[in-house]
C-alpha cells in the first residue's frame, strides 16, 4: 500500500473519551499508533474528556459527586480545546467531543477545525442501544445526544469505521464519501501465547465491560448445561461482579498490569453476540484478542466475526444454543483441536491484525486528510 507524503510536520489534536491505556475500544485501536504517527513527523497532543479520577468511578455504581465533578472538569477541558483548535492542522475525534448534551460541542469543533477525522466505534449512528437495568449510569445515557455521531459522520473530512457494515452506512452519510474501515488491532509482540501444557481442567474465558455483559448473559444456560456434563472453569475478566450458580466461576477485575497474564491462562475464548443491526458495527476485537494469544475462539456467526474467524480453521462459528454446546464440548474434549485452531488463529492475528499489519492504514488516512483539498 502506498502512503502519500504528508508534507512538513503537522500538529494533530486527539479528542478522545478516556485516559491513556484505559478503555479497550480506544486502547486497542488508534491509541497504539501514537509513536508511529510521531515517527511520521506528526506532533500529537491528546486531550481525553475523562481524567484518571473520573475513569476510576465512571462505571461503578454511586460516586455521584465524583462523577459530577469529573464531568464538569471534562467540559472545562473541552472549552479550552475549542479555544486552541485553530492552532492544529488536524483534529482527530474518537466517538464524541462531549459525552452528554446535544451536538453543540461537535458542531463547534467541526467549525473551528482546519481538518477533522472522526473515528467511530460500534453502530452509534443508530443511537446508543446498550442501556439496561445493570447500567451504572442510566441518567448519563438518557442525557446523551443521539445526533452527536451523525453530525461528525456527515461533516468530517474523513471517517474511520470499526466494521465493513458501518463503513457502508457512513459512506452514504459523509458529504465527502471519505470513509475507511480499519480493524481493531493488538500488539502481537506483547499479546503472545503462554506456551503452557494442556491443563486437566480447561478454562473457558470471556473479557469485556458492563456494557457488553448482556452478551455474556446469552451463554448462562449454555454454561450451566455444560457444567453438568464436563469439567471446566469459567473465567470472566471485566469491571463488574458476576454470579453463575452451578458453574466453577472465577471473576477477575481487568487491569493493565495483569491483562496479558490473565488472558494467557485461557484455553478457550467465547465471543457471544446478538443478531441485530447494532452488532454489525462491532469490530470483532474480542476474537482478535483471543487469536493473538493462540486461544481458539467460539463466536456467534454474525456481523464482522465471520470475516475474522473461518469456521473449523482458526476458530468455530455458531448460532444456536445447541451449536454453542457442541462447539464448547468438542474443544473441552479435544486438546489437539484446541492446539490446531489456536496455532492457526495466532498466525492470522500476526498477519492481519498486528500493529505491523495495520499501521500503514492509519498513516495513509492521516496523510490523505492533511493533503486533501478543502
Amino acid at each position: 500500500m502506498t502512503v502519500p507524503d504528508a508534507g512538513p510536520p503537522s500538529r494533530i489534536l486527539v479528542l478522545c473519551p478516556y485516559p491513556l491505556n484505559s478503555g479497550a475500544g480506544q486502547r486497542l485501536k488508534f491509541e497504539q499508533y501514537y509513536a508511529d504517527w510521531r515517527s511520521a513527523s506528526h506532533e500529537i497532543t491528546v486531550s481525553p474528556f475523562m481524567d484518571r479520577a473520573l475513569w476510576r468511578v465512571a462505571y461503578e455504581r454511586g460516586h455521584h459527586f465524583a462523577k459530577a465533578w469529573g464531568t464538569l472538569k471534562g467540559f472545562a477541558r473541552r472549552i479550552r480545546d475549542l479555544a486552541r483548535l485553530p492552532r492544529y492542522d488536524l483534529v482527530y475525534v474518537f466517538m464524541w467531543v462531549t459525552p452528554v448534551g446535544g451536538s453543540l460541542f461537535e458542531r463547534w469543533t467541526r467549525a473551528r477545525a482546519a481538518r477533522l477525522i472522526f473515528d467511530v466505534e460500534d453502530n452509534v449512528v443508530l443511537g446508543d442501544q446498550r442501556a439496561g437495568e445493570d447500567d451504572p449510569n442510566p441518567l448519563l445515557r438518557r442525557l446523551r445526544g443521539a445526533g452527536k455521531a451523525r453530525v461528525l459522520v456527515e461533516t468530517a473530512d474523513h471517517v474511520i469505521t470499526s466494521s465493513p457494515a458501518l463503513n457502508a452506512k457512513c459512506l452514504v452519510l459523509n458529504r465527502r464519501r471519505a470513509c475507511t474501515y480499519i480493524s481493531s488491532s493488538v500488539d502481537t509482540d506483547r499479546f503472545v501465547p503462554a506456551g503452557r501444557t494442556q491443563p486437566e481442567v480447561p478454562t473457558i474465558g470471556w473479557t469485556g465491560t458492563f456494557s457488553s455483559r448482556p452478551y455474556l448473559d446469552l451463554l448462562r444456560p449454555v454454561f450451566q448445561r455444560l457444567a453438568k456434563e464436563r469439567r471446566f472453569r469459567l473465567r470472566v475478566i471485566g469491571n463488574f461482579d458476576y454470579e453463575l450458580p452451578g458453574v466453577d466461576l472465577e471473576v477477575l477485575r481487568w487491569s493493565a498490569e495483569r491483562e496479558v497474564e490473565d488472558l494467557q491462562q485461557l484455553d478457550i475464548g467465547v465471543y457471544p453476540l446478538t443478531d441485530d443491526e447494532w452488532v454489525t458495527g462491532k469490530s470483532g476485537l474480542k476474537a482478535i484478542q483471543y487469536m493473538a494469544f493462540g486461544i481458539p475462539c467460539v463466536a456467534t456467526a454474525v456481523g464482522t466475526t465471520p470475516q475474522i474467524i473461518r469456521d473449523g480453521e482458526n476458530g468455530l462459528l455458531v448460532r444456536t444454543e445447541e451449536e454453542w454446546l457442541a462447539a464448547l464440548t468438542s474443544l473441552l474434549d479435544d486438546p489437539v483441536l484446541r492446539q490446531r485452531l489456536g496455532e492457526r488463529a495466532r498466525k492470522d492475528a500476526v498477519a492481519r491484525y498486528s500493529l505491523h499489519a495495520i499501521a500503514s492504514e492509519y498513516r495513509r488516512v492521516l496523510a490523505e486528510t492533511l493533503t486533501a483539498d478543502r
